[in-house]
Formats: C-alpha cells, structure tokens, sequence
C-alpha cells in the first residue's frame, strides 16, 4: 500500500511540471510581449537557443541569449508546434535564421517563418520587476 502511494505521489508531481499552456495563457503571455515588440526584421544571428515560449498557435518567442529575444510568425498549419516539449529553428545561411528561407521544427512539422520581430527583453524585464515572465 505504501507502495502505491508513493506512485501514485510521483506521478501527481509529474503531472503538475506537464502542461500545456492554454489558449488564454497563450493569449495573455503575447499580450505581454506586444509593447515591447520592435519592427519585423528579415533575419537574425543565432547561434543556439536558449530557450523558447509559445505564445500562439502561430507564433513562438525565442531567447538566443539571455536578453536577446525573437517573436516568430509560422506559416499555418502548424499543429505539432502546440504540443512540442522542443523545437528547432532551422539556418540556412551560416548562424543567420531568415524570414521565408528558414522554420521552426516541431516534432515531424516544419513551419516556415514568416514574420520575425525583436522583443526589447531588457526593458520589458525592467518594467515587469517582481511579475515573473512564465
């Protein structure tokens, strides 16, 4: 019996690090990203991601530092993008990620980008202070 508790334990602490954020959470986390959004770019260097977020069924944000961040627009259907625990960016050109040339890898997808924007990271975390960024 002991036994089954501490399963049944572990697999609830699994279960709570497991989701997947919604559609509102999504929705929310974009609009946080929105004020600080620079002009659409043809491309940026990239060197190794850092980490990454998914803002929208279409749309990701990539960390290639720490400060340095990208909103990225996929070319739609990209329906393996929404429940990928990782994902890719592909470069065609050396370390550079180009607008219509490059994708986002997700799972067996490859959505081509199509729009690229830099987020101003550094302002939007001196603003956000004491509201963590999820």
């Amino acid at each position: 019996m002991k036994s089954l508790v501490a399963v049944l334990c572990g697999v609830l602490l699994l279960a709570g690090g497991a989701r997947a954020d919604t559609p509102e959470t999504q929705s929310e986390n974009l609009e946080r990203f929105t004020p600080y959004l620079q002009r659409p770019v043809e491309q940026f260097k990239f060197w190794s991601m850092y980490k990454w977020q998914l803002v929208g069924p279409d749309k990701v944000v990539v960390w290639t530092t720490i400060d340095d961040a990208y909103l990225l627009t996929v070319e739609t259907p990209c329906t393996q993008l929404q429940w990928s625990r990782d994902i890719g960016v592909t470069s065609q050109a050396s370390h550079t990620v180009m607008r219509r040339m490059d994708a986002v890898v997700a799972g067996n997808d490859r959505c081509r980008i199509l729009e690229i924007r830099p987020v101003d990271y550094r302002l939007m975390q001196s603003e956000s202070r004491g509201k963590p960024v999820r």
